[in-house]
Order: structure tokens, then C-alpha cells, then sequence
């Protein structure tokens, strides 16, 4: 039987409202995902600490400390950083790519999770290779490569290269030839932020997305999760993607709830 004019109007009132509903929780929670994206590491947020010279070089390197943010500023020297875990090389690295990047600059990226298929580029202002110390064969025959080509380039000026590893150089289980070259230039070792810096490097990141930590909710995770500041950063995303979804300020109870909800 066919529905009454009025009955079917209001079943596609009702239709075109949970449509909308839908398209509502979708935003909303996509919204909530986007927001709750980590930014982009800069310079400038890179608290210094014991790291402060580094972080200097890396300045003048990429022109953001140059009084006219000159490019050329970048020095075909190489550099290398090398420390353990949680004391900023990927931040350094990625910052880097991103002020070099926003000058107009294109560079070429090799980690330990890259695919090694990808050639020299010579549009490249600067080669940037993390955690070379976890390197398979394929991958250090590819920094190799990367590195002779940005030192000697078959058009223009030589290329910057700046490389970060969690030893020493004389200490990287690599080949010699590589090894030999990753100790070449400038080298600073990087040193893990004291609980000062952590909680100051996340109260910084918590102001910057709008977010309010108590004290209580500080110490929490400073204490009960990893002293790595990638890790705490990685935490205070999922945190915020977690409250804005939930509609819960950020406390001890809603940390638990997140955790038990992903587990």
C-alpha cells in the first residue's frame, strides 16, 4: 500500500535528518582528528636546553637565524647529530625539512623506513638522512649515494647534509666509506631533556593546541609514561583527539579511559 503524502514527506524529513546526523559525527569527528594532529616541529619549539649550540648551527644552517633569512646561509659542510632516544634528532631533522621547505627549497628524506629506490635529486637544497645507525645494506649503498652526489654534484653548488644517528660516528656499524663521511664535518651530540625541560617542552605544546593540564594530569604522565619527548608528544595528540571526541576535559580519568579504550 502506498504511504499517505504526509507520511512520506515525513519519513524523508526523518531520512534526510539522520543523513545529516551521520555527516555531522563524521566532521565532527574528523574535526577532532585534525585538530588533535601533532604540528609540524619548528626551530623555534625546540626548547634548547644542553642542546643549545646544535640548535644555533642548525639556525645559521637553514638561514632562520640569519637577519635576512638568507638561503644561502646553508653550509655544504656536513652535519651530524647523534644521541639516544627522546633527545631530539627527529625533531631537528624534520624542523629543518619544514624551514627549508617554507623557503621555497625542495630536499631529499632517508630513514630507516624508506623504501632505498629513490635517486639523487638535483633539484635538492640539502640531503637529511635519520637513524642512520638502523641502516640495512640497500639503504646505506642509497645515503652513500646521496651523500657523494650532494658533496659533488653534477650541476651547482655542493648540497648540505645533515644526518643523525643514535652512536658516534666511529661507533655506527656501517660501512666505511659512509662512516668515514658521517664524521667528516660538524658533529654534536644531543642530549636527553631533565623532567625541567619535559614539562616545560609540554606545557608549550598543551598552550599552543589550546589545551589546559593541571598539575596533577603533568605529573601523571611524566611519571607513569616514557621520558622520550616523541613519545609525550604522541600522547598529548591522542589525548586531544580523545577529549574533543568525548567532550571531557583533559584529567587522570580521562588518560585511563583513553588507555583502556585503545587497549
Amino acid at each position: 500500500m502506498a504511504l499517505h503524502p504526509s507520511a512520506d514527506a515525513a519519513h524523508l524529513r526523518r531520512s534526510k535528518l539522520q543523513a545529516a546526523q551521520i555527516a555531522l559525527g563524521s566532521f565532527v569527528q574528523q574535526l577532532a582528528l585534525d585538530i588533535g594532529l601533532s604540528t609540524t616541529p619548528t626551530l623555534q619549539s625546540f626548547r634548547p636546553g644542553q642542546n643549545a649550540s646544535a640548535l644555533e648551527h642548525l639556525r645559521l644552517w637553514t638561514g632562520t637565524g640569519a637577519s635576512d633569512g638568507n638561503l644561502q646561509v646553508l653550509s655544504p659542510v656536513p652535519t651530524y647529530l647523534w644521541g639516544e632516544a627522546g633527545c631530539g634528532k627527529t625533531h631537528m631533522l624534520r624542523a629543518v625539512a619544514a624551514s627549508l621547505r617554507a623557503q621555497g627549497a625542495a630536499v631529499g628524506w632517508l630513514d630507516a623506513h624508506s623504501q632505498p629506490t629513490e635517486s639523487f635529486g638535483e633539484e635538492w637544497a640539502v640531503v637529511l638522512m635519520d637513524d642512520v645507525h638502523l641502516y640495512d645494506a640497500q639503504q646505506q649503498q642509497l645515503a652513500f649515494n646521496w651523500f657523494v652526489n650532494a658533496m659533488a654534484p653534477s650541476s651547482g653548488p655542493a648540497r648540505g647534509v645533515l644526518a643523525a644517528g643514535a652512536l658516534p660516528p666511529a661507533d655506527l656499524r656501517l660501512r666505511d666509506d659512509l662512516r668515514s663521511r658521517l664524521g667528516w664535518g660538524h658533529i654534536f651530540q644531543l642530549h636527553v631533556p631533565d623532567e625541567a625541560e619535559r614539562r616545560a617542552v609540554l606545557r608549550q605544546q598543551a598552550d599552543a593546541r589550546g589545551i589546559f593540564l593541571g598539575d596533577e594530569v603533568m605529573d601523571y604522565m611524566l611519571h607513569r609514561f616514557s621520558r622520550d619527548l616523541g613519545s609525550l608528544m604522541q600522547l598529548l595528540d591522542h589525548l586531544d583527539g580523545y577529549a574533543l571526541r568525548t567532550q571531557r576535559a583533559i584529567t587522570i580519568p580521562l588518560i585511563r579511559s583513553m588507555l583502556e579504550n585503545d587497549a
